[in-house]
Formats: structure tokens, sequence, C-alpha cells
């Protein structure tokens, strides 16, 4: 197949581009080329802004795509603008969205393609689900051939499944679990949760496209294997080989007392149990299971992080920011409790 990926560098396109690759398709690529990673010989480069229409258009002329994938949309604006570029030149537009914009709070754990949307935390995924609706109408009024995709919390190498981390990436908080410092976690760790190797998302997307049954369709896209927050921590600690010392602090306090903006990915995604249910995925891909349980996954990221100093990234300022949290709270615990002694 002809097939187009508009980014490819990010957390999830990088494992779908060397997927596709490695398949032997006509892969092109079309980002603005700033990307220090090397991709496989066979990938045809586009190098251009998708906003330069001019450029754009003059690249993608005389090409017809078997499917083009999206990895870069976030605005409506975004949507009409692909489909101006590709509405005679492809037989299916993918567009990457994201599990972040079910409805919080959940009415149910469960979640299917069919619950309810409209996520009041999080300005992001308010802002997929409009480019969702967007695709929805060019889809209904003008048969853009168009499939949804929405991912669950995905990691790869460099990006690994935390809860919470500072603006500078994961490295801060692997380096405080190595160090046996005080490791925050949301809540109580105990709602469940899931996390998909980014290999595993490739595996899965591979199967929609080109695919006509996913014509109109809206997929999620997460792995079957559910587990908490705790689980996921003491499963980094394990793999590093040091005891986790969780320090529990609330959601809301977390978004108070920091600059972080906390309570659009807690409250707006990640501290409520959820539990995706990927039935029509494997409707739509018969045979496709998730193959990379999460300690197989995290154990070949940590082995890369470990392995690649370049990648360990300080965030200076999140780690002074959790030392004080730790100690504020610490010391305010304490203080109560001389405060009042007993219950009688």
């Amino acid at each position: 197949m002809n097939i187009l990926i508009i980014g490819g560098t990010g957390i999830i396109s990088s494992a779908v581009m060397e997927l596709l690759a490695a398949q032997n398709h006509s892969l092109y690529m079309l980002n603005r080329g700033l990307h220090s990673r090397s991709f496989h010989k066979a990938v045809i480069p586009l190098v251009c802004d998708i906003n330069d229409e001019k450029n754009v258009k003059e690249l993608i002329r005389g090409l017809f795509f078997d499917c083009v994938i999206d990895f870069t949309i976030q605005l409506p604006s975004e949507i009409r603008r692909d489909y101006e570029y590709f509405q005679d030149s492809t037989r299916q537009f993918i567009f990457i969205s994201s599990s972040s914009v079910y409805r919080r709070p959940l009415s149910c754990y469960q979640v299917t393609e069919s619950t309810p949307v409209y996520n009041p935390y999080w300005d992001y995924a308010q802002n997929k689900l409009a480019c969702e609706e967007e695709l929805q109408t060019l889809y209904r009024t003008c048969n853009f051939p168009m499939t949804i995709v929405r991912p669950g919390h995905t990691y790869n190498e460099t990006w690994l499944p935390l809860c919470i981390s500072g603006a500078k990436g994961c490295w801060t908080v692997i380096r405080r679990i190595l160090e046996e410092k005080p490791t925050i976690i949301p809540g109580d760790g105990s709602s469940l949760w899931s996390v998909t190797n980014h290999r595993d998302f490739a595996r899965a997307l591979s199967g929609l496209i080109g695919n006509p049954q996913a014509i109109g369709e809206t997929v999620n896209i997460s792995s079957d294997e559910v587990l908490t927050w705790n689980q996921i921590y003491h499963t980094i600690a394990d793999t590093l080989g040091v005891p986790l010392h969780p320090f529990y602090v609330s959601s809301m306090f977390l978004d108070q007392a920091g600059p972080y903006g906390l309570k659009r990915c807690l409250t707006g995604e990640r501290t409520q149990s959820i539990v995706f249910q990927n039935d029509k995925l494997k409707r739509l891909s018969p045979g496709f299971r998730a193959e990379i349980p999460f300690a197989a996954g995290i154990r070949q990221s940590l082995e890369y992080l470990l392995a690649h100093p370049e990648e360990q990234i300080e965030d200076v300022v999140f780690d002074q920011w959790c030392d004080a949290l730790v100690d504020s709270l610490t010391k305010a615990a304490k203080e109560l409790k001389e405060q009042f002694p007993n219950y009688e």
C-alpha cells in the first residue's frame, strides 16, 4: 500500500513507522525534518511544514494514498486543512484522537467506543473531541473516508507511564526511585489503569490501515492488561532492583500546591478507574492481542533509558517541588498529631 504518515517521530508514530516500513509498504513521511531519529531506508521523506499549503500541495501532487495517518492534529481547523489536502487523494484518513475524550467522571469504569464523551477538566481532550466531531461531519456530508483512533496511555523507551512527572519527562521520577526517595502517587494508588507498549499500538493500528471495515468507525486501542497505579510503580521499582517508597497525596492537593495544572490529567484522566474494552478493535483486526506485558515492556524501556545518558534529562524544579511537598505534608501531619494526641 501507499501510506503517508504526517509526523512520524513521536512516542506512537515512530513505532508505527518502523512496523510499516518492515512490512514493505510504500511509506511516505511528512514533517519538518527537525528530528535526529534515523528511519528505515525505504521511508520516503517529504520535508515540509504541514501548514505550508503551497509546499504541501506541491509535494503530494500526483500521489494517491491508500491511507493517510495524521499524528499531529490538535485542532478542528487542522482537520479541515487535511481534508482540503487529501479529499481526492486517499482511500482512508486516520485521525489519532485520545482516550481522554471520554466523559469524566465516568458512570462505569468499563469503557467502550459508545461511552459518553466530553471531558470538562482538560482542554486537550476537548480539542481532540472537537476534531472528531469535525471529521464525523465531513464523513457524513462529504463521504470523506475517515477512521478515528483513541489510544490509551502509551509508552516507549524514553517516555514511561507515570501518573505525574514534571515538564521535562520521566527521568527525574526514575532517578528518585533509584535513590529510594519518596515517590509521589496521586490518591492511594488503587485506581485501575492500563498502559500500552507503543509496539503493540503499532500492530493494532496496522490492522486498521487499508481496512474498508474501519471506514466511519471510532476505535479504542489499549492493552487488555489491567493494573493499579501501585502495581505500575512497584513494577518499575522492582525492575530497577530497589524498594518503592510511595508518598500518597490527593489529586486536588497536587493541583493546588504546584505549577503543573495537574487537575487536567489527574481528575481529567488518570485517577479514576478505567478499563478499556477492545472488542471493536478485535472484530476489525481478527487475531490481534497485545503481546507485551507491562513487566516485559518496562524492562526494555528502563534498560534503554539507563544506557542512554542523553535521554536522562533532569528537572530540577520538579525534584525540588517533590521534596518540598513531602517535607511540608510530613511536617503538617506531625504537628497535627502532636496537637491532637488522642481522640477522647
